[in-house]
């Protein structure tokens, strides 16, 4: 979401705006450092959503370190953090 301000234009960053790039990570739409380098340039420069600041926050602070070795991104990561942004989370398998 952007909004104008007499500064220029400010990005706000929502819930669901996160659950829809973990959505494409998850999909392989996008890479792990695609996703990273989007939660770095986010901390840096979007404002959040009013109401879930520290949620949105605390996820995109833990999605930066993902590139490195020790902390990583695993599905139950995805999933944790789609389920606290208020998604409940169903798989479902395709044959190709």
């Amino acid at each position: 979401m952007l909004y104008f301000c007499k500064e220029g234009i400010v990005m706000v960053l929502t819930r669901k705006a996160l659950a829809e790039m973990l959505i494409k990570y998850i999909n392989k739409k996008i890479d792990l450092s695609t996703l990273v380098n989007w939660a770095e340039d986010m901390i840096k420069e979007a404002d959040f959503e009013n109401s879930s600041f520290e949620l949105i926050r605390g996820i995109l602070a833990r999605i930066g370190l993902a590139d490195v070795r020790e902390f990583g991104l695993t599905w139950d990561d995805c999933y944790d953090y789609l389920q606290k942004l208020g998604y409940n989370v169903k798989v479902e398998l395709l044959e190709v």
